[in-house]
């Protein structure tokens, strides 16, 4: 996408697409972020200089923490087009060509860590955004307010339920209704302006710093409100590989942050024009005249389904990203288009993350609840993602130390102010989303050791392949018709399944291929490079296929497209033989007992390796082994 810049028509299509996805989340913002400074947990005095600094925040947190470190410098780390932290990662680390030290481990960890906590905002942004959406209807009539939780619940089900389906049938709606969205929400911010034009000084940066240094404490606890504006702004570079950088740019320039910030100056406006109860509790709604209230109800609700939805679709991502990197299990996944490869839904992430959303509505009962919880993690993970740009921005483009720790730090600094004042939530619900990274970040280092564990436990334990293939066995032993498929992590070694088969069965097939799928540390692999085959003899062939963390593998196509020796592959006369090892619990000083325990439960649910790589059951031998780890 990146080698032919889009134009024209091609161009316009994409940046229609980035509205849709991208920029859902932070689009919605307006709904809960400005009011929670004035009627939040610790609600600020809406005083002329209150308003014009907090507005002045906004706009200051937009332009440096958007517009310049995500559109203009992350955004420039592109691995093979894709974006995201853990693409991010292996630009930063990549795996195969330096040499693991605990530094290194320590901030692949960090890394792992802030995608960790993106569960949490996938769990937290459709909760927050459908339920102030759906509290609308409070301000249009009241007495419908009891409402408006079975309503956010109902509409999260039907939002969830849709996920089997897949985006593409109404993606194409997306843009479109985005694109209403923010011209509706300038237009109500215009009116505002319109009462109190006065307002519009707070686009002057200084009034954010003066009402810092004058609020002191107060204006320091305002900061975890004001960081709201800014919650989605990771979907920008997580969402790179779809659209583009130069689609993604045009959208937020031309289209969504004008609209945010009349909006947020109407919001403002119209609080210093008549700031009664209601014109604080709820800025966005009373912008708008009575006889709107009601269709701006139903457009905010798709808009936060929207933002959702891209969410939903970013967990689903991120998920299969780390499966195909080794930090979780298999998980099922179902293709939900025949033509986009990325458009997948899996039903075991999809509830999860369902009920999650439902807890944290009937729990928290209000947005102005669930704000007190959001921010914490999100903070977090931008800080994750400056730590890493840092080095890869010294390995891509050979920045000196200086020089990137000056870029870095000034974002550090920012996010670490914003992090502190977020900080103080996590008594108020903010410990939800970092509970929530914990358990995922848990769940992915176990994982990832356990397998590393067992393939150091068995590696020197398998029989080197040249010694096997010059053995007496493989000359004397009986053959029968077809081909005989054993997959194996290590390309070196014999794979276990075939000497399990040779031990059991006490035969070969005419034709047998090793294969090995290596996941490379880019998102797609060119497919010139996917296959290295090597003709072994006695009737072997070492089959080497590369993926990118991105890509999907489907081996009966595979197979199919390999260039193997001898008769084309035909799946009906082709067997698959595949291991499986099964964990035996013992004391270890290279794994707890408890984590142990986790790791076999992980083993025993993960998705059967046929499944996965989409091979049928009925041609499938599994062949299994017990190991302590």
């Amino acid at each position: 996408m990146e080698s032919k810049p889009a134009t024209g028509r091609y161009l316009a299509l994409l940046t229609l697409g980035a509205l849709g996805v991208v920029y859902g989340d932070i689009g919605t913002s307006p709904l809960y972020a400005f009011k929670e400074c004035f009627a939040g947990m610790k609600p600020l005095e809406p005083s002329r200089d209150n308003v014009l600094g907090i507005l002045s925040l906004i706009f200051t947190s937009l332009i440096l923490i958007v517009s310049v470190k995500y559109l203009g410098a992350v955004m420039r780390a592109s691995n093979k087009g894709e974006g995201g932290i853990l693409a991010l990662m292996a630009l930063a680390f990549p795996e195969r060509s330096e040499k693991t030290t605990r530094r290194r481990a320590v901030l692949v960890g960090l890394g792992v860590f802030g995608a960790a906590l993106l569960y949490g905002d996938g769990i937290i942004t459709p909760a927050i955004s459908v339920l102030s959406a759906i509290e609308g209807i409070n301000v249009a009539t009241p007495a419908l307010e009891h409402f408006i939780i079975p309503l956010t619940i109902v509409t999260l089900v039907g939002l969830f339920a849709a996920q089997r389906w897949g985006t593409g049938q109404v993606g194409a709606v997306f843009g479109p209704v985005m694109i209403i969205w923010f011209v509706v929400i300038g237009i109500l911010g215009i009116g505002g302006i319109m009462k109190y034009p006065e307002v519009l000084f707070s686009l002057n940066p200084w009034r954010g710093i003066q009402f810092i240094f004058q609020g002191r404490w107060q204006g320091f606890v305002a900061l975890g409100s004001v960081f709201l504006a800014v919650t989605g702004a990771e979907a920008l570079y997580a969402d790179m590989g779809h659209f583009g950088v130069r689609p993604i740019r045009i959208a937020w320039f031309a289209i969504v942050l004008p609209g945010l910030f009349l909006n947020y100056l109407g919001q403002g406006a119209l609080m210093l024009y008549d700031p009664i109860a209601e014109n604080i509790a709820n800025p966005f709604y009373r912008l708008a005249p009575h006889w709107a209230l009601y269709p701006l109800v139903g457009l905010s609700t798709a808009a936060t389904v929207i933002a959702s939805q891209a969410l939903i679709s970013g967990a689903f991502s991120l998920t299969l990203q780390a499966v195909q990197l080794g930090y979780l299990p298999r998980i099922a996944v179902k293709h939900t288009s025949s033509q986009e490869r990325g458009q997948i839904y899996m039903p075991q992430v999809n509830w999860f993350l369902l009920l999650a959303c439902i807890g944290l509505v009937l729990g928290f009962g209000s947005s102005t609840n669930l704000a007190s919880a959001y921010g914490i993690a999100v903070t977090l993970t931008m800080i994750t993602t400056t730590v890493l740009f840092y080095f890869a921005a010294r390995r891509l483009w050979n920045w000196s130390a200086w020089y990137a720790g000056i870029v870095c730090g000034l974002f550090l600094i920012l996010e670490s102010v914003f992090f502190a004042a977020n900080l103080l939530k996590v008594f108020h619900g903010g410990w939800f989303p970092l509970a929530i990274g914990m358990v995922i970040f848990t769940l992915m280092a176990t994982w990832k050791r356990g397998r590393f564990l067992i393939w150091e436990k068995l590696r020197p334990a398998a029989m080197p392949l040249e010694m096997f293939l010059e053995g007496d066995t493989v000359h004397k032993i009986a053959r029968v018709p077809g081909t005989a498929v054993f997959m194996s992590g290590n390309p070196e070694g014999t794979p276990i399944a075939l000497l399990h088969n040779l031990k059991h069965n006490k035969i070969l097939h005419q034709r047998n291929l090793l294969l090995t799928l290596v996941t490379e540390e880019v998102p797609q692999v060119n497919p010139a490079q996917r296959y290295q085959v090597e003709k072994l003899g006695s009737g072997f062939q070492r089959i080497i296929a590369h993926y990118g963390f991105m890509e999907e593998p489907n081996v009966p196509e595979l197979l199919a497209a390999a260039p193997i020796d001898g008769a084309p592959f035909n799946l009906h006369n082709t067997t698959f033989f595949l291991s499986r090892e099964a964990v035996a619990l013992a004391k270890s000083k290279r794994m707890s007992l408890w984590r142990q325990w986790l790791f076999a439960v992980m083993s025993r649910n993960a998705q059967s390796a046929n499944s996965f790589y989409r091979i049928p059951p009925n041609r499938v031998i599994e062949l299994g082994m017990q190991i302590e780890i």
